[in-house]
């Protein structure tokens, strides 16, 4: 029943009685301090058994492997067992080998964990389904399916029965990886197998049809499971309406909305924010507002992922007013921003020409402590670089490393746009070299921004000798680039660089 106290409490009176306990009773107490967080405790018992000359049993110290792994301490569990293994005081049995397996494929140690799997095949441990569903699980969760389709195979060789948990597993790693084919196989073979299919795993197949914008698809899906009588649950629902939401089809997913609510399945605020960014993105904020303001009559607390979708959807339809006044609702409901708001709430303001009050906004948030990260930084320096103001830029770009932040290559492309959009190409050759120096290298991005800055001002030289380090990191130009290329070819301009770089464009 998980009363782990209680039954601790329960040994105490034992003890207290003068009733002496066996080493059953005290494995089920080391039992309660692992599952309480305290394996120390659990250790302190494991001491006393050897005071008393009890031998403890494969299940004692198969308890205490699993104790430090609830406690992320694998690395402990891992050492205990070796050293187990090596005095041959007790033989591994498939609990204590399973537990140790899953210890590994949590830390990531799956191909550790695989070695185990060959030692038990080479003694005299039989395997069963559960250590084959760990790494089954763990391998499809690394991205190594092949290896996960592959141990399938094994386990049938070997008689090894597979269950609802190992074809999931073998899903979901097959949806992750677009392997639509496969995973309706896997599904069929599950089928024949006599091995029925539970919610989580249609629900698996239509999440992934919805991510890849086969919302049609996804929806079939769900009338099959209907069909075989699995109830899809509002997980499987939402799947689905996030699908016609990502292809814009807002009817559509406010029919699965209401399908759902016909078959007595109660939305939930994951339900209300995917359809709430879907009206969103479709700039339809009157339909977007209606949800939000419908979600306490259902019983709903919109939360801040809630709050920042609808800012930025009034920011996007030019609604500051409203954003300003939301922004303000949301601290009085006591939902504390995330780093994200502040990012929608400062870029908004930008796009919306409020740079002056992004700015006090920006400064009210420093002196309040509030947590701001580089992208924050970032919004702020594009703003006053596209208003042309380079030395407010560059100052709150020199501030970052006073924060501890560290500008991203974003930040650096940024600068340098911004200096060649004002003829300061020494500035923006300069900004390119620290960046390298620094350790942050440019990208694709970062090339054509400088390539076609110096293109701009006739500096073909230079433009190409970036155009060649840009086609050796193995980037290519960009549209506007090649737009910039095309229109100096019809030039009467005979500069021995730019007749190279046409030539590099159109040979």
């Amino acid at each position: 029943m998980g009363n782990y106290i209680t039954a601790l409490s329960q040994l105490e009176k034992l003890q207290l009685l003068g009733i002496e306990v066996d080493l059953y009773t005290v494995s089920i107490a080391i039992n309660c301090y692992c599952h309480l967080n305290r394996v120390d405790f659990g250790f302190s018992l494991l001491g006393g058994l050897f005071k008393r000359g009890c031998t403890p049993s494969v299940v004692t110290f198969s308890t205490l492997i699993n104790g430090l792994i609830i406690e992320d301490r694998t690395a402990e569990a891992v050492k205990l067992f070796k050293k187990l293994v090596r005095s041959r005081d007790i033989e591994p049995n498939v609990v204590m080998y399973g537990t140790i397996i899953n210890g590994l494929c949590k830390t990531g140690n799956t191909i550790t964990a695989v070695r185990l799997l060959r030692i038990m095949e080479e003694g005299s441990c039989k395997l069963d389904t559960v250590v084959y569903n760990t790494i089954i699980n763990s391998l499809c969760k690394d991205g190594m399916v092949d290896d996960a389709m592959r141990l399938l195979l094994e386990m049938k060789d070997r008689g090894i029965l597979a269950d609802v948990i190992t074809y999931n597993s073998l899903i979901h790693g097959l949806c992750n990886f677009g392997k639509w084919k496969e995973a309706k196989r896997m599904l069929r073979e599950m089928l024949n197998a006599g091995i029925y299919p539970n919610v989580h795993t249609f629900s698996m197949l239509v999440d992934a049809h919805s991510k890849e914008g086969k919302a049609k698809e996804a929806e079939e899906v769900l009338d099959v499971m209907i069909r075989r009588g699995v109830d899809p649950n509002v997980v499987t629902y939402n799947s689905l309406m996030d699908g016609y939401c990502l292809q814009g089809q807002m009817d559509e997913a406010m029919r699965v909305c209401n399908k759902m609510v016909e078959r007595g399945v109660q939305p939930n605020i994951v339900s209300y924010n995917i359809l709430i960014n879907g009206y969103c993105k479709k700039m339809k904020m009157d339909k977007a507002m209606q949800l939000f303001r419908e979600m306490p009559q259902m019983g709903l607390k919109p939360n801040v992922e809630t709050f920042s979708t609808v800012l930025q959807g009034l920011f996007r339809v030019g609604r500051c007013a409203a954003a300003h006044r939301l922004f303000d609702e949301m601290q009085v409901a006591g939902i504390i921003p995330s780093t994200l708001t502040f990012g929608i709430l400062l870029d908004g303001l930008c796009k919306n020409g409020k740079i002056a009050m992004a700015l006090s906004f920006f400064h009210t948030m420093e002196s309040n402590g509030l947590d701001i990260d580089v992208v924050n930084y970032t919004i702020l320096i594009d703003a006053l670089c596209k208003d042309k103001k380079m030395d407010h830029a560059r100052d709150l770009f020199d501030k970052l490393s006073s924060k501890g932040l560290h500008p991203n290559v974003k930040t650096y492309t940024i600068m340098i746009r911004g200096f060649c959009a004002q003829g300061q190409l020494d500035e923006a050759k300069e900004f390119f070299v620290e960046m390298e120096q620094n350790g942050c290298f440019p990208d694709g991005g970062t090339y054509n921004v400088i390539v076609r800055g110096f293109l701009a001002r006739q500096k073909y030289s230079e433009a190409l000798v970036f155009h060649k380090q840009m086609v050796a990191k193995g980037f290519s130009a960009d549209a506007s680039t090649v737009y910039w290329i095309v229109n100096l070819r019809s030039t009467k301009e005979q500069d021995p660089a730019l007749q190279e770089l046409i030539k590099r464009f159109m040979p």
